[in-house]
């Protein structure tokens, strides 16, 4: 299946998110195996925020992946177009700024923080170059990015099959949690018809970044893609 095939309007994304909300945490611990943990935290160290910089999260849902950069002294702005997300985050963690916002049209002045970051929601924006040139706009020059999404494994046995566990097993999985298989089933395409680690590099250099490179995660199930806004 195409990416143009997946398109959604961004509402019936948020919609989809909303649904899934309370349960999205969990989920993620089950069909990953616990692995998210180790992915968010690599995630955090690329960022390698220092105390009192300003950190922007994009896709941030619940704060699960914004909490580690208040802890180490950052000031961290989550950043979620999904309103059902933002709700179950704020009422866990009150202290953490929330805010509503879609990835192509930020609602942040120009170079307002030191870091921007999205971690496995990057892919569910409808205009990835869009959303791209958006993170550049509201960077610092010399800030940096952090993308941390899934990708695709560099073993080609081991290639199909994480195709095959995704497109079956992850559905039924999330499906029996939340009471919602259409939406993971969506999400299962949506990483099978994702962008190349190499193809993803220079989607962001086209947007403008420099220094575009990446690392591979569990063997190319996610890749960490970093770069800076030239100065």
């Amino acid at each position: 299946m195409s990416r143009a095939s997946l398109e959604k309007k961004p509402a019936e994304v948020a919609s989809m998110f909303d649904g899934i909300a309370r349960r999205y945490d969990l989920v993620n611990d089950l069909v990953s195996l616990g692995q998210d943990r180790r992915w968010r935290r690599a995630t955090v160290d690329a960022v390698a925020a220092m105390p009192g910089e300003r950190v922007l999260d994009l896709a941030a849902g619940t704060g699960t992946s914004s909490e580690p950069f208040a802890a180490d002294g950052a000031v961290v702005v989550p950043c979620d177009f999904s309103l059902g997300m933002l709700r179950v985050g704020k009422a866990r963690r009150p202290d953490l700024p929330f805010v509503a916002g879609d990835a192509t049209r930020l609602p942040f002045a120009d170079g307002a923080f030191d870091a921007v970051t999205i971690s496995f929601g990057l892919r569910n924006v409808v205009d990835t170059s869009a959303a791209l040139r958006e993170m550049l706009r509201v960077v610092r020059p010399g800030g940096r990015v952090v993308i941390c999404e899934f990708s695709h494994p560099t073993w080609a046995p081991f290639r199909t099959v994480y195709m095959e566990y995704l497109m079956r097993a992850l559905p039924v999985v999330a499906g029996a949690v939340t009471k919602d298989k259409g939406s993971y089933e969506y999400l299962a395409e949506s990483i099978r018809a994702w962008p190349t680690q190499a193809e993803l590099a220079h989607l962001m250099l086209d947007a403008g970044w420099e220094h575009a490179a990446y690392r591979n995660l569990s063997a190319g199930i996610v890749a960490l893609h970093r770069a800076v806004r030239p100065a």
